[in-house]
């Protein structure tokens, strides 16, 4: 419902509730998913009120935030997936679901569950990250040093910035909360009601607001620790960089290199073998690597499994059978799999895809079905961010940057080909831009393929139309609709529309 004439009726419940709970920008109350007065102890009669008491309460809030990207895999993960390849070339929906299949077949509109679950838990978790940001200096807590709250603070603006970035490439102008509204009462409800439901801002504030958060972090996060990449830590604020730096909003080749040049110092490089990122040991009982020098963020779990993402996509290898009596999402595309046999790339292909028999046959034969094979046990790591990406991301900024470098880029292409145990390219490839620029798209798909990269680059390219509207793919859905110049952006839920009446829909939707 349109809320012009709600507040007061908003107000009269809340009063009768005794209870208020911000988040998504919604007046939904979830006891359990968020903090409230009664599960943070703040008492209602203080003249002035204090989130944290202590420094352990603000280091328990932040232990929280990394507790959500392990446990809420869904729009952290799955769905990142689900955008990424499945809106692409690179694989189909998997399920018949219609949320999954509106991703194939291009008819994703307001109503689609798995965007309305994306855009409330990013707005949900940003709100947490909203509140350390915004309540760490004050805390009334002598043993609390200004070096630790600035720590606290620079990693709270890198996971706020992670779920803007991800935020703005989905949905282009949304609302940044950069304040925690507070209770509304008869006396206040006018003054403090619009903070409970703000204007979008625009997708160019969305990137220099999550610029500034990251150069701060840059400074205040704390240093890698080589045998933990699960923290936010300055280097994931320097990649994250690189990434907006590519983005059209923000733009700018040149600090994209300095940022991977930057992570090159800090002793980022490929892994030796690109089954160590994926790859499980011998014994299949956990991962064959965790922590390598490629990997900058992600989510670990521990050898007795605890990633249920793996049965989403096809077998759990710790338990052959578990869950394996339905299909799967994110189903490589045989396009995907063309790519790879054209290219001759068999190492990445076999971490990539893997085939099994199973008794379902939405796209492939029941006798050899294909699977993502990238997350494929309880234990596997979810990599967020590794330093490949970033490497290539480079290599783009040499081939479209105001200072090209066709050799620096082929290089770079050449390294992440070699670790891949293809040849060099060619000569003729290295000297005509056109043609290393056709070489550079597809290393990137190749090498990043099912890690959801693959919509994100055609549509920084430009490329969504041209590719996905004359995508030749004998298993995929025929689209409902054509891509368009809308098609760049998903629609923003219709729930939240409804709840919040100065927002807009996208164009096309």
């Amino acid at each position: 419902m349109k809320l012009s004439n709600y507040k007061y009726y908003l107000l009269g419940g809340l009063l009768t509730a005794g209870l208020f709970n911000f988040s998504a920008c919604s007046l939904d109350y979830d006891p359990l998913a968020s903090y409230s007065d009664l599960t943070e102890g703040i008492q209602d009669d203080e003249e002035e009120r204090v989130e944290f008491a202590t420094k352990a309460d603000v280091e328990s809030a932040l232990q929280a935030l990394y507790q959500l990207i392990r446990s809420r895999m869904e729009h952290w993960y799955m769905d990142q997936l689900l955008i990424g390849d499945s809106h692409s070339d690179n694989a189909y929906g998997g399920s018949t679901d219609g949320g999954v299949i509106n991703y194939e077949n291009n008819s994703i509109d307001a109503n689609n569950p798995n965007i309305v679950r994306d855009w409330d838990r990013f707005m949900a978790d940003a709100t947490q990250a909203t509140r350390i940001i915004n309540n760490v200096d004050p805390v009334p807590d002598a043993s609390f040093t200004e070096a630790e709250r600035s720590s606290i603070k620079a990693q709270a603006m890198i996971f706020r910035a992670f779920i803007w970035f991800e935020m703005t490439r989905m949905w282009g102008n949304i609302p940044l909360n950069l304040t925690l509204p507070p209770d509304i009462t008869a006396d206040n409800i006018e003054e403090v009601y619009p903070e409970y439901f703000p204007p979008q801002n625009t997708q160019q504030e969305a990137y220099e607001k999550i610029e500034e958060d990251l150069l701060y972090a840059v400074t205040y996060a704390p240093d890698t620790d080589a045998a933990d990449k699960t923290l936010f830590s300055n280097d994931v604020a320097r990649a994250l960089l690189a990434k907006i730096y590519a983005e059209k909003p923000m733009q700018d080749y040149s600090k994209v290199i300095q940022y991977c040049d930057e992570l090159k110092a800090h002793g980022y490089g490929l892994a030796d073998s690109f089954s160590d990122l994926f790859g499980m040991n011998e014994a299949v009982t956990d991962m064959k690597m965790r922590n390598t020098r490629e990997e900058i963020l992600g989510a670990h779990f521990p050898a007795s499994g605890g990633n249920w993402m793996a049965w989403m996509y096809g077998r759990d290898l710790l338990d052959w059978n578990y869950n394996f009596s339905w299909a799967k999402w994110i189903t490589p595309s045989r396009d995907l799999v063309a790519a790879f046999e054209k290219a001759g790339d068999t190492e990445r292909y076999n971490e990539t895809v893997v085939w099994y028999e199973c008794t379902w046959s939405n796209y492939y034969p029941s006798s050899r079905y294909a699977f993502a094979y990238k997350c494929r046990s309880g234990a596997t790591s979810m990599i967020y961010l590794r330093y490949a990406d970033i490497l290539l991301l480079k290599a783009e900024a040499y081939l479209l940057g105001e200072n090209k470098d066709l050799g620096a880029a082929a290089d770079i292409i050449d390294e992440v080909r070699t670790r891949a145990g293809l040849k060099p390219l060619a000569e003729s490839v290295r000297s005509s831009e056109s043609a290393l620029w056709e070489a550079y798209k597809l290393e990137r798909r190749l090498e990043l393929a099912l890690e959801g990269q693959r919509w994100y680059d055609l549509c920084r390219w430009g490329e969504v139309e041209s590719v996905m509207n004359n995508l030749k793919d004998e298993g995929r859905a025929a689209n409902v609709n054509a891509y368009n110049s809308n098609s760049y952006l998903l629609p923003i839920p219709q729930t939240v529309l409804d709840s919040n009446e100065n927002l807009v829909q996208n164009p096309g939707y």
